[in-house]
């Protein structure tokens, strides 16, 4: 299939898909009581800083490094080149579902890290579009680990397409402000029943919850936390963060002293 019509077939997807969980939100909020408004604090923040103008940026920044190594690198084993589409975008979204876990859980526990994630965690109304606010920094270590792999495998082109696509609704999806029960399913695939929680100004979940796409690892390695049908009362960070996007980068460079572990994750003065 031609990539530029793949391109504009998964675009059509990602916005319709954002058109839809903006619906049904209002249908079948997660917390019926506080109903969430469309534009909530910070929404245009996240919308025209962090989705399009970031987005952009970084994904050229993305694009020029993987197009410099896939020319500095020869002799590479081509190792998913024969195996057909699905299966290269199956195999390429678990391994980087598992490098994820891992880099959010240690970002979870390291000081330094944390500073890279914590803009994630400071929206304090959590909803389809809140997900996208991360961290520069982040966004580009993530995104050439997502990715490398796949031009270094010898994956096909559209293969980054499909998959870029499958993150962007998948994120939409597990923050999203939709009251969505998975059942048994929630042992293999995250959603919003679980991440959500993840976002709680919680102790029992600063800690826990760390999965993307596929919940099973929570659930492996010990880090999940499901209270049955209760429900977050308070989302964010425990202490003050800037809503301005300049101010949210900056304060990554803040002192180390700042931080505190009492409350189970680096802290900065309340």
């Amino acid at each position: 299939m031609d990539i530029e019509l793949i391109r504009d077939i998964t675009t059509a997807v990602i916005v319709g898909s954002a058109i839809l969980f903006i619906l049904a939100e209002r249908r079948w909020p997660y917390e019926r009581g506080r109903r969430l408004e469309v534009l909530r604090e910070g929404f245009w923040t996240d919308l025209i800083w962090y989705t399009f103008i970031q987005s952009y940026v970084l994904g050229l920044a993305i694009a020029w490094f993987i197009e410099w190594l896939d020319a500095a690198t020869t002799g590479r084993p081509r190792i998913v080149t024969d195996w057909p589409i699905w299966a290269q975008v199956v195999f390429f979204l678990v391994i980087h579902d598992f490098y994820i876990y891992w880099m959010h859980r240690w970002q979870h526990h390291n000081k330094i890290l944390w500073r890279t994630h914590e803009a994630h965690h400071s929206p304090r109304q959590i909803d389809w579009l809140s997900g996208v606010r991360s961290h520069s920094l982040e966004i580009l270590i993530n995104g050439i680990v997502e990715f490398a792999p796949i031009v270094l495998l010898g994956a096909a082109p559209e293969v980054a397409i499909i998959k870029g696509a499958i993150s962007a609704v998948w994120g939409m999806f597990i923050h999203s402000n939709l009251d969505v029960r998975l059942g048994p399913l929630r042992y293999v695939i995250n959603g919003p029943e679980l991440h959500r929680w993840h976002h709680a100004d919680h102790e029992d979940v600063y800690f826990a919850n760390y999965a993307t796409k596929l919940s099973v690892w929570d659930y492996l390695f010990g880090t999940i936390y499901h209270p049955g049908r209760d429900k977050p009362p308070v989302y964010g960070l425990p202490y003050r963060f800037p809503r301005n996007y300049f101010f949210q980068h900056a304060v990554m460079f803040r002192p180390l002293r700042d931080q505190d572990a009492k409350l189970g994750r680096p802290i900065g003065d309340s």
